[in-house]
Parts: C-alpha cells; structure tokens; sequence
C-alpha cells in the first residue's frame, strides 16, 4: 500500500511540475535559421539571432534585433515529461501576415535534451523553419 501511495504522489507531483511548465512565460533563442521545404530537406540556411518570447497569449518574435511578429494564441497542446529537455508543445496562432490574417503552427520539442522550434504558415508549406534553442529561459 505505501508503494501504491508513493508512485501515486511521484505522479501527481510530475503531472504538477508538466503543467506548471506550460503555464510559464519563456524565451527561447537561436543562433541558426533552417528553411526546410515540404519533405524536411534543408533550402537554406541563416546564422542569425532568433528570441521567440512565449506567454499565455502571445508569441513575439525577432530576428537580428529586429522585432517581426506578434501572434496571439489560439490554442497550445502542452506534454513534457522532462520539463525542457523531453516533451513536445503545439501551439496555434494567428499572425498578421502582410496585412492579412495567417494561421501558424509553432511545434516545440525536446528529445534527448536537445529543443528545436518549426515554424509553419498554413499559406507556404513549402518554407518552414526550423531553428535548434540554444538557450531557454523562464520570464517572471
């Protein structure tokens, strides 16, 4: 019985510290753009400083200091078993997109310690972006 209650509060305290996680406002930053075509093949690529700033609502991006989007959330599908190193986030945002609105998808994911972002438009599935997170960093 004490091992039933034991693995049951080992659970419960991952399932808080996971959500927790998710509910964090963080920066991520990058040192290298990838522009990936449909299939994944790399068509380029761009050392550059990429700061993705992620709230609950929002995320805001800049390149090279520059600041190129603000896309409010519309939904995020949130799972880390390892807060910051394995796990996955899906989010869902509209961009404003040469005067136009744009769904993207922003996929966040972490396997063997190493987080990478993609970037897609729903309107150019053929340029996607993929960067490897070189820093990630909590907000207060």
């Amino acid at each position: 019985m004490k091992k039933i209650i034991l693995t049951l509060s080992l659970l419960i305290g991952l399932t808080a510290v996971t959500f927790a996680q998710c509910e964090k406002t963080v920066e991520l930053s990058s040192s290298k753009t990838n522009h990936l075509d449909e299939k994944g093949t790399i068509t380029r690529s761009d050392d550059e400083t990429a700061v993705i700033d992620i709230s609950k609502t929002a995320v805001d991006i800049s390149v090279n200091g520059e600041h190129k989007i603000t896309a409010p959330i519309k939904s995020n599908t949130c799972n880390w078993t390892v807060p910051f190193k394995e796990g996955k986030t899906v989010i869902k945002a509209t961009a404003d997109h040469d005067g136009q609105d744009e769904n993207i998808t922003i996929t966040i994911e972490g396997k063997d310690g190493k987080v990478t972002l993609l970037f897609e438009m729903e309107s150019q599935p053929g340029d996607k972006i993929k960067v490897g997170i070189d820093k990630f960093t909590e907000k207060v």
